[in-house]
C-alpha cells in the first residue's frame, strides 16, 4: 500500500500485515487495520489505525472517513460479546512520540471497573512500553484478538 511514512511503527505493521501476528491484525479493509494496544492490563483494549500515514483526523479521505463510524461501533459490538464489557471508550489523541499515526482507541469497559479508572482515567492503565508488570500478554492478546476475528465474521 502506498502512502506509508518509512518511521513510522504503524505504516511499518501494515506493510506487513500478512505476517504479522494476531494482535496486529485483529481485522483489515482497504482503509482500515484493527490491532490489540501494547502496553495496557486492559484485555480487549484496541486501535484502530488508517492503512495509510495520517496525522490528523482532518487529513481522513471520505472514503476513510465513510467507514470510521461503521468499524467504530462493529468493534464496540465484538467486544461487548467477546469480553462482556458494558460499554466501550474511543478516544483519539495520537501525540505520544513516535506514535503521531492517527489511531482511535476502543477500550472495552468492564462492569467492575473502579471510579478511578473511568472515563478519562482509563488511560492509567495504558503504560508506554510493552511487558511491564500487569500489561495483557501476547498470547492473551492473540487469543481475544482471534475471538474477536471469529465475532467480526
Amino acid at each position: 500500500m502506498s502512502n506509508h511514512h518509512p518511521d513510522c511503527f504503524s505504516c511499518r505493521n501494515d506493510e506487513r500485515l500478512a505476517e504479522l501476528p494476531p494482535r496486529e491484525r485483529v481485522a483489515a479493509d482497504d482503509h482500515w487495520r484493527v490491532a490489540h494496544a501494547i502496553g495496557t492490563s486492559v484485555p480487549g483494549w484496541l486501535v484502530l489505525l488508517p492503512r495509510r500515514h495520517v496525522t490528523a483526523i482532518a487529513e481522513l479521505s471520505d472514503a476513510e472517513a465513510a467507514g470510521l463510524g461503521t468499524w467504530q461501533v462493529r468493534l464496540s459490538r465484538a467486544l461487548h460479546a467477546v469480553t462482556g464489557c458494558e460499554k466501550t471508550y474511543m478516544a483519539q489523541f495520537a501525540e505520544a512520540a513516535g506514535f503521531g499515526h492517527v489511531h482511535f482507541h476502543i477500550i472495552p469497559r468492564m462492569a467492575d471497573l473502579p471510579d478511578g479508572l473511568r472515563g478519562p482515567l482509563v488511560f492509567r492503565q495504558l503504560r508506554p512500553g510493552d511487558g511491564d508488570a500487569g500489561t495483557v500478554a501476547d498470547s492473551r492478546m492473540d487469543e481475544i484478538a482471534e475471538a474477536l476475528a471469529a465475532e467480526l465474521g
